[in-house]
């Protein structure tokens, strides 16, 4: 039997939710199963495998967006033009946990010299790869009930976070997935017509 009618109404399903708090409907474990499973079974390029990530829950969740307030903090100066950013953040914050989303520069580099035909490709594919692995966790959390946003203040936290978190040189930080449990849906979304955005021959 197909499921294919499962898979696109978990597709729809899957929306920028902001409005999220920490109370997960399922445990920490589950979550990191599920990451798991996108790690094992996300495609990517000649099977390169250049996809990291850093699943941060609690307290080094919090962290993560203290790091990003502060950071912004200093970049815009001014507390009156910084009060929408701060509520943002807080946004963030109040969820569970944050997918980190990085792309390994060392094997994609590695690729590059073995393949040198596709040197200038690699670069590319590992990105799609890294979009790949992202929209796979998020519409797996969608099927959990767990809201999630993504976010991309990758370069300016790039160096803390890699502090923070031991991460390695080669690791270079593409996007942050905020999670948690949904306070409040998503709206309405409008599409456009979608003879403009596909064609079929044949």
């Amino acid at each position: 039997m197909s499921n294919l009618k499962d898979l696109q109404q978990l597709a729809q399903k899957r929306r920028s939710i902001y409005a999220l708090s920490d109370q997960l409907p399922v445990s920490n474990e589950e979550v990191v199963k599920l990451v798991e499973h996108a790690v094992l079974h996300t495609p990517s390029a000649f099977n390169s495998q250049s996809a990291r990530i850093v699943v941060l829950f609690g307290d080094e969740h919090h962290k993560l967006w203290d790091i990003t307030e502060e950071t912004l903090r200093v970049i815009v100066g001014d507390d009156e033009k910084f009060q929408g950013t701060k509520n943002k953040i807080a946004g963030f914050r109040a969820g569970a946990g944050t997918v980190l989303f990085f792309e390994d520069k060392a094997v994609v580099r590695n690729m590059q010299e073995a393949a040198p035909l596709y040197a200038d490709k690699f670069p590319i594919w590992a990105q799609q790869s890294s979009a790949m692995h992202q929209y796979a966790i998020w519409t797996a959390l969608a099927s959990l009930d767990i809201g999630a946003n993504l976010q991309h203040y990758n370069p300016v936290i790039d160096q803390k976070v890699a502090d923070e978190w031991n991460i390695a040189a080669d690791w270079e930080l593409n996007a942050q997935m905020v999670f948690g449990a949904i306070d409040q849906p998503a709206g309405d979304k409008e599409f456009k017509p979608v003879e403009e955005r596909m064609k079929v021959f044949g």
